[in-house]
């Protein structure tokens, strides 16, 4: 913990050196752009990957980058970051390489977090043709990375939330995004709202 402590005292070095008021200005209030969504992988730290800075970015993060419906801390940090920050794009990052979608691929018990990879196990079960069309793993897994964010993505596009802002004068934008960890890029899966047009039928809702 000691590191940690001197490393914070750097860091507020560096920022008053930079910018003498920078904690008094941040102290006043947030305006981020951006929400993001991401796996809470500790290899995939949202603000450096994406190059933003204190008061740019809210972040929820999670095993596998999940939008659950029944995920009461997901919901209410949409729900901020929508109706109170207005922010106007939000994120879903996956990545590579991620053990969260590597173990609900699998059949292996691990304990709680079964129940929360279950989740995953339902995009598995509607991308199963596709999915089992793959015969080398590294590939398999690294699509079934890519099918979890766009599943995650049309999750959030389901919730009432979302659905709520669409109707507003400046909607948020959805994207959907993959991390490469061995390179450091960033992959833009060009998923959005209007992916899912085709069945907006099914879930649309009249706004409140």
């Amino acid at each position: 913990m000691q590191k940690i402590f001197e490393n914070n005292k750097k860091w507020v070095a560096e920022k008053k050196a930079e910018d003498k008021d920078f904690f008094v200005k941040l102290a006043k209030g947030q305006e981020p752009r951006y929400l993001f969504i991401g796996c809470s992988d500790s290899r995939v730290p949202a603000s450096q990957i994406t190059g933003t800075g204190p008061g740019e970015m809210f972040v929820h993060r999670n095993i596998a980058n999940l939008v659950v419906h029944s995920d009461m801390n997901l919901l209410s940090v949409l729900q901020y970051a929508v109706e109170v920050l207005k922010v106007k794009d939000i994120i879903v990052c996956g990545h590579y390489g991620c053990g969260g979608v590597a173990a609900a691929a699998g059949n292996k018990q691990f304990g709680l977090i079964d129940n929360w990879l279950r989740n995953i196990k339902d995009v598995i079960r509607l991308h199963e043709s596709e999915i089992s069309g793959i015969d080398d793993e590294e590939q398999r897994l690294r699509r079934l990375v890519e099918l979890n964010v766009i599943e995650q993505v049309h999750n959030l596009s389901k919730t009432s939330i979302i659905q709520n802002a669409m109707h507003s004068e400046q909607p948020p934008k959805l994207h959907g995004l993959v991390y490469d960890i061995k390179e450091g890029l960033l992959r833009n899966l060009e998923v959005t709202a209007e992916t899912f047009k085709d069945i907006e039928y099914i879930y649309a809702t009249e706004p409140k």
